[in-house]
């Protein structure tokens, strides 16, 4: 495995001090009443909160919503934010309670129906059938067929399962996106299995019987 030189590490924390210098600069002259200086935070952050709000919104004008939301509230907060941790870290906080919120006014989808699979979905589902074992998880039909069977869950699980299971998050990075104790992320996210779980079983057994 490359071994990074502490050269290397030194300069990587000089850029990330001075990235952090940078914001505080700019949010300190917002707070002083220059706010059209709170356009760069939004200019350096719209990429990420987009791509954030687009992952657990499905309708665009939801997403788009959002997206204004998290920066108005960041806009308002913005004398909260903590200069011990990092700005992009304090942002995202908001960005996924904004969606989480957008998230509990989105009707669940009952069920996932057989005759709504598209001709690539059907051969995946007939290969899992047949050999499960062999079947791939990263095609573009299992993925198609988890995120149809996410919509069907409440939305703290399809967070839950989203952060935990696809991005790989720990219990304490998820506590401190969303403000949930460490033992509430590993209840939560306990819970979201079980969901999902019944819900892919839901959907195996009326394809056995389709």
């Amino acid at each position: 495995m490359q071994q990074h030189s502490p050269a290397m590490s030194g300069r990587k924390t000089e850029t990330d001090t001075a990235h952090q210098a940078g914001e505080e600069v700019i949010v300190g002259r917002v707070l002083r009443g220059e706010v059209d200086a709170f356009a760069l935070l939004v200019e350096r952050y719209q990429v990420k909160v987009s791509a954030m709000a687009r992952r657990y919104l499905r309708r665009e004008e939801d997403a788009e919503d959002a997206i204004q939301t998290v920066f108005i509230k960041a806009f308002q907060r913005l004398k909260d934010w903590r200069r011990e941790a990092p700005f992009e870290h304090w942002l995202s906080r908001i960005a996924v309670r904004v969606c989480l919120d957008k998230l509990r006014k989105e009707k669940r989808r009952p069920e996932v129906l057989f005759s709504e699979f598209s001709p690539e979905e059907e051969i995946w589902v007939d290969h899992f059938r047949i050999s499960p074992a062999a079947a791939c998880s990263e095609s573009g039909a299992a993925r198609e067929l988890v995120r149809r069977a996410m919509e069907s869950l409440s939305p703290e699980a399809r967070l839950m399962v989203d952060l935990f299971e696809i991005q790989g998050k720990t219990a304490r990075e998820i506590s401190a996106l969303t403000g949930w104790s460490p033992a509430g992320v590993k209840m939560r996210a306990f819970r979201a299995r079980l969901q999902l779980k019944k819900v892919l079983k839901k959907l195996m057994n009326r394809l056995d019987l389709a």
